[in-house]
This record gives C-alpha cells, structure tokens and sequence, in this order.
C-alpha cells in the first residue's frame, strides 16, 4: 500500500532522523501489524505556509493512485502573521488536493491538528497566550471544513502543549518534536488507517 504524507517541517521530522518522523512511524507500526506498506512519500519543506506546500505539489505532482494521505500545514501561517480567512480558503484548497491524491476516497485521507510552538524554549520572550489562541483558530477552521467533507481530523494540539516544554519530546532547536511526540501522533494515525484496511 502507498501513504503521501502533505506537510511542513512537521511531517519531514525536523532534527530526527527520517525513521523517527511520524510517516515513518505510522509505516512501521502498520507494517508491524501484518500489513504491507512502502515507504512513504512525503511532500513538505519547513517553514511551507498553506500557498507554498500547493506550489510544490504543483510544481512536482506525487505520482498515485495512493491507499491514504495526511496533510498537516498551517503553523507557518500563523507564524507569519496570516490570516485566519486565507488559511481557510487555502486549507480547503489543498484537502480537496489531499483527497484526489487517496483517488478521492475521503475516509482515506487524515489532517492532523496544527501543534502549539508557542509552549517550547524556542518561544522565550513571546506571547504564548496568543499564539495559543491563534492556533486555536486555525485548528478550529480545520476542524469545521475536516467535518463537511467528511475527513478525519487528528487532534494532537493538546499533546505538543503537554510535553513541548520537556527536553526528551523536542529536538535540539528547541522547537520542533523528537520522535517521542511523533510516535504519539503516528499511532493515531496508524489506528485509523488499520480501521479503514478492515473496512476495505
């Protein structure tokens, strides 16, 4: 089976090594579970807003069909002062992409909530209580056009903001996730793809 992984320096895996990051976990475990699946594709670079992760699926296109997606994007945005109008209308944009890429089976494709950065070292000096709120929005806008169309949402807000501040979950930038948090995030994942294989 094949998996695109739609992101950020999130689904890279920033400061892990490749097996760490979550796509790659979210293989592992699958894998482990009896189930066949190659490695995964993963079309992210860090720092990618919303409009720059469509320009490099555009500008080279993930050759399908593809058995799952998961896209993750938008902490970019937020960090660059974006709106939450144009994180809806561009996030809508690429889960329509994210579904055309799972050969428009919407139960096959999964967004996973944007993390909080604003609870790490790396936010020293900043204004954590907004850039939570902000976050909030974002994911609350993911969450709402995720139901429409009937996709699942992943919430793991909740679990960068519990253990972002410990030094075994993040990497050495003192920002980005050590495969500790992504093996949380890809078992989640990982349980949903097993309940749609069941189902196939």
């Amino acid at each position: 089976m094949r998996y695109l992984a739609l992101g950020d320096s999130y689904t890279i895996g920033e400061g892990v090594p490749q097996e760490d990051s979550f796509p790659y976990q979210v293989v592992r475990i699958l894998n482990e579970k009896g189930e066949s699946f190659e490695p995964p594709q993963i079309v992210a670079v860090t720092g990618w807003t919303t409009d720059e992760l469509k320009a490099g699926i555009e500008a080279a296109p993930p050759q399908g069909p593809f058995d799952f997606v998961t896209l993750l994007i938008g902490v970019n945005n937020q960090y660059r002062g974006r709106s939450l109008e144009n994180y809806r209308t561009e996030f809508a944009g690429l889960l329509h992409v994210a579904i055309r890429f799972a050969q428009n089976e919407h139960s096959r494709v999964v967004v996973l909530s944007i993390p909080d950065w604003g609870v790490t070292p790396f936010a020293e000096g900043r204004d954590r209580v907004q850039i939570a709120e902000q976050i909030d929005h974002f994911n609350r806008a993911a969450r709402e056009i995720c139901t429409e169309k009937a996709v699942d949402f992943v919430e793991i807000t909740c679990s960068t903001r519990e253990n972002g501040s410990k030094d075994d979950y993040l990497v050495a930038d003192g920002l980005h996730p050590s495969g500790k948090e992504y093996a949380i995030w890809a078992q989640k994942v990982a349980h949903i793809f097993l309940d749609r294989i069941e189902r196939i």
